[in-house]
């Protein structure tokens, strides 16, 4: 995922469309702009499960032409798009068992505070599963 966020990042298809979702937010609103990615992300590209039994993840690109994917391919999504606006952003991997890992979502920092970023689930900027057992960062 990492990869494809450092590779998606330097594709100007991928930053073209991070400014348009943003071109109608004031410079520097931050925060408007990590909101306006996440609720794109969230509302437009379909939640849908892996093959049965096969773990994938696709490229940004790929889930964009789709318009689905897991959470995985979904939190690659956001994550290139706010890189690509100069967004720090990392993958949490959450686990509702001790020792498992489930499910994954961006987080991006704004300030000195990282911000979870849901986008298979209708819930705003800074929503959180609950009851999560296990959590693993990876820094993109």
């Amino acid at each position: 995922m990492r990869r494809f966020v450092v590779q998606a990042k330097r594709q100007y298809p991928i930053r073209e469309l991070a400014l348009s979702l943003v071109s109608d937010k004031h410079q520097k609103d931050f925060t408007g702009e990590i909101r306006a990615l996440h609720k794109f992300v969230r509302d437009n590209i379909r939640y849908v499960r892996d093959i049965r039994g096969i773990e994938t993840v696709s490229t940004p690109a790929m889930t964009l032409s789709i318009g689905q994917g897991d959470c995985d391919d979904k939190a690659t999504l956001l994550a290139a798009l706010l890189e690509t606006i100069g967004h720090k952003t990392r993958f949490v991997a959450v686990g509702f068992q001790p020792g498992q890992y489930a499910h994954v979502l961006v987080e991006t920092k704004i300030g000195k505070r990282w911000i979870p970023l849901e986008t298979t689930e209708p819930v705003n900027v800074g929503w959180y599963p609950p009851n999560v057992a296990s959590r693993m960062t990876i820094y993109n």
